[in-house]
């Protein structure tokens, strides 16, 4: 079963923080698609399963950046 979950991340201003949020979200377990947004602050993630939030925020904060929450 596949699910899409939309994020709301701060910090993103330009096409490489796009790239940096993109590529470590799609390297987490089961995500089969990710697409980052630097001008809206919204990133979508695709995955085989229920993504684990926490996770996510990590990932996300490993990359510089804040995760404020889902939409």
């Amino acid at each position: 079963m596949s699910t899409t979950a939309v994020f709301s991340v701060e910090g993103m201003s330009c096409g490489h923080c796009e790239r940096t949020v993109t590529a470590g979200l799609a390297a987490l377990p089961g995500v089969t698609d990710v697409n980052a947004h630097a001008a809206t602050g919204r990133v979508i993630v695709e995955s085989a399963g229920d993504l684990d939030d926490a996770l996510v925020r990590s990932t996300v904060g490993e990359a510089g950046f804040t995760l404020v929450g889902r939409v």
